[in-house]
């Protein structure tokens, strides 16, 4: 694990592309448990506890390092590469 972040600079401003919920899981009727946002595309995500992790799997096909928790109240990224966590997000309006 890093100490470091490298990938900061691929955080952009970003819109959700589902706000309403996880895009795989709307599309094929499956459920989650927390939303994440990818911070390179706009990618909503569900999280690891979820039965599809969607968000996880979004990472891996489309090696967007950064994300952070779509759900309120909280504020906290993660960084897939080098499995480092922000608080505050990075990327938050």
């Amino acid at each position: 694990m890093s100490s470091a972040c490298a990938h900061l600079d691929q955080v952009r401003a970003v819109r959700p592309r589902t706000p309403e919920g996880c895009e795989e899981c709307l599309r094929t009727g499956g459920w989650w448990v927390h939303l994440r946002l990818c911070l390179s595309c706009g990618h909503v995500g569900c999280c690891d506890q979820s039965p599809n992790r969607h968000a996880t799997r979004h990472f891996q096909d489309w090696e967007h390092p950064m994300m952070r928790s779509f759900e309120p109240d909280e504020d906290w990224g993660w960084c897939y590469v080098d499995e480092l966590l922000f608080e505050p997000a990075p990327g938050r309006d």
